[in-house]
């Protein structure tokens, strides 16, 4: 199955690559704020199974994984949305972040750290 976008007209303003447009009412959206940056499938040895954006992954130790960028943000301040994978009973979260790279860790209900697979989105500038 394709998903296909269909527009007669895009009105906007464009400035270096920015576009924004008239989104819900009179509201506008500036479509490069609101795509992720990147994203990532990582296994539970932080070995890409997927990604866009993501150079690396590392795995720093039980639950922990290193994602390096391929470009990096303009600063840390970026968001880092992450689920596990696979196993109910786990979660995950943004332990640091850097212009370069975005760590998570992920802890089971109990609060121990746990191996699995995992992916996140990462919204937020490139530099």
């Amino acid at each position: 199955m394709t998903s296909k976008l269909s527009v007669d007209t895009i009105q906007g303003v464009s400035q270096a690559g920015s576009i924004t447009i008239q989104g819900e009412g009179t509201k506008e959206t500036n479509l490069q704020q609101g795509l992720a940056k990147a994203w990532v499938l990582g296994t539970n040895a932080a070995a890409l199974t997927n990604s866009f954006n993501i150079a690396s992954g590392t795995d720093q130790g039980t639950g922990f994984y290193d994602y390096a960028f391929t470009n990096n943000f303009s600063n840390a301040n970026y968001s880092s949305a992450g689920v596990c994978a696979e196993g109910a009973a786990n979660f995950m979260i943004s332990a640091a972040r850097s212009t370069s790279v975005s760590t998570q860790k992920i802890l089971t209900h109990a609060g121990n750290a746990a191996d699995v697979k995992n992916n996140s989105n990462i919204c937020g500038d490139l530099a």
